[in-house]
Formats: C-alpha cells, sequence, structure tokens
C-alpha cells in the first residue's frame, strides 16, 4: 500500500512518475541525460555555439528590459547568463546538468565575466520558500527549458515566477512552436500521459502561450529570426520568443 499523496507537491511528483524514466528531462534524475546531451561539445548543435539569442539581443538593444537581477532557467554552457552579465546584470543561471555548468564556468573564466552565479539542481526545488534564490528577479529568461516540462509541470513553472519575479519585472522565452515549420510534439496534453514521454519537447501555439502566462501583461511575441551561422546571434524559427511583463505592485 502506498497512500502517501496528501499535498499538491505530492500529486505533482507523482505525475511525474507517470513518464517513463527515458522522457525525464525536467527532475534532478534527468541530469545524467543532459551530461551526455553536452558531453561532446565538437556536435553540431548550434545553440553549443558561444553567442546570445537574437531575441535576448533585441530586447535589450530597443530597450524593453534594462539591467537588474536575472534568473536563467536551463542556461546549458551560459551563453545568455555571460551575455547578460557583460552588460550589467547580476546573474544566477541554474541547470540540471553538471556538464553543462563546468562548460559555462569555463567560458566564464575565459571570458573574464564573474558576475554569473551558476547553480546546479532542479529550478523548483532552487527557488522554493527559504531556498538559495529566492529572488526578487527583474528579469527571468529561458530558452528552452519551458518547452521539456510536462503539463502538469507548468504548474509547479507558473508558481516559481510567481515567487521570483519582481513587481515590473520581465519574463522571456523561447520555446518549441508549433505547425508550419515548428518542432516538437503536437500532441494533446492528454496524450503524453497515455505514451509516457514527452517526444523530444512539446510544441505551443502562440494562443496556448497567451493562455499558460495569462496573469502576465504580453510585450513582445514572434516567431525567432533565422540568423546565419556566420552571425554573433543565436536564432532558428521554429522557436517562439515571447517577452511578458508582471504588473507593478504585483505581489
Amino acid at each position: 500500500m502506498d497512500r502517501n499523496v496528501s499535498t499538491v507537491d505530492d500529486v505533482l511528483a507523482l505525475m511525474d512518475g507517470l513518464f517513463a524514466p527515458e522522457a525525464d528531462r525536467w527532475t534532478p534524475g534527468g541530469a545524467s541525460w543532459w551530461d551526455a546531451f553536452y558531453a561532446d561539445r565538437s556536435r553540431e548543435v548550434p545553440f553549443f555555439a558561444d553567442k546570445p539569442d537574437e531575441n535576448l539581443d533585441a530586447h535589450l538593444r530597443q530597450g524593453r528590459i534594462a539591467p537588474g537581477r536575472a534568473l536563467e532557467l536551463g542556461c546549458g554552457p551560459g551563453r545568455n547568463a555571460l551575455h547578460l552579465a557583460a552588460l550589467g546584470f547580476d546573474v544566477d543561471a541554474v541547470d540540471l546538468s553538471p556538464a553543462a555548468l563546468a562548460w559555462a564556468r569555463e567560458r566564464a573564466e575565459k571570458a573574464g565575466t564573474g558576475a554569473v552565479r551558476f547553480h546546479q539542481g532542479d529550478a523548483f526545488a532552487l527557488t522554493a520558500a527559504g531556498a538559495a534564490l529566492t529572488g526578487p528577479y527583474d528579469l527571468i529568461y529561458d530558452s528552452g527549458c519551458f518547452h521539456h516540462l510536462p503539463p502538469h509541470r507548468r504548474i509547479s513553472y507558473l508558481a516559481l515566477l510567481e515567487r521570483c519575479l519582481a513587481p515590473g519585472g520581465h519574463f522571456a522565452l523561447t520555446c518549441f512552436a508549433a505547425g508550419e515549420g515548428g518542432m516538437g510534439s503536437e500532441l494533446p496534453d492528454s496524450d503524453l500521459y497515455l505514451t509516457c514521454g514527452l517526444q523530444g519537447g512539446l510544441a505551443y501555439t502562440d494562443d496556448e502561450l497567451r493562455h499558460v502566462f495569462s496573469g502576465l501583461t504580453e510585450i513582445d511575441m514572434r516567431r525567432m529570426n533565422d540568423e546565419a551561422p556566420e552571425s554573433p546571434l543565436f536564432g532558428e524559427p521554429f522557436l517562439w520568443t515571447a517577452l511578458f511583463r508582471r504588473a507593478d505592485g504585483q505581489g
């Protein structure tokens, strides 16, 4: 007998277990999968390149966001975190993968960037009440983390934003886009539990993103620009980019 469910966190953990172990990309148990993914740094993976997202660069150049405290979720080898730090942000960057963070720290040392603190672990645990990363943050940035979460963990994600995003702060993300030219699974949420997997990541429409983040004010939403390999910026058009703002005085 196992009758231990008595809280929302218990329910979420129970639902995590409905997925096959090899599908795990979001719990601490998924760290080994990501370590294997980052093991060969010479692979031709577009976002292995040491250059920031073009949408993040555009938000900064166009004055939509300004330097302050920043939290990056799923920072990988640190390309966006280091870009933010170079422009005056005080950055906490989180990733499950020790291999990714070792690469990020090497890049930070080479660049002489000291304003980034890299944290290995589960972003939900690291930002929980009383944990290390309590905020408030003026910017929370996510480049490719959100689309690796199962549907029930959107609840955890929204709770993280509620805890950590400062009033008047900005939340920006890139994620797989559904439809023509997009990428990722378009299976209905319920079917993901029947198949016990996330099919490599979930695709979203723009209206679905607006629904999930309806508690925030939309500033910008568009497909990511297609950046050439020689560009100093990363950009792939199979991704959505979005920027939202939290209301002033919202607590």
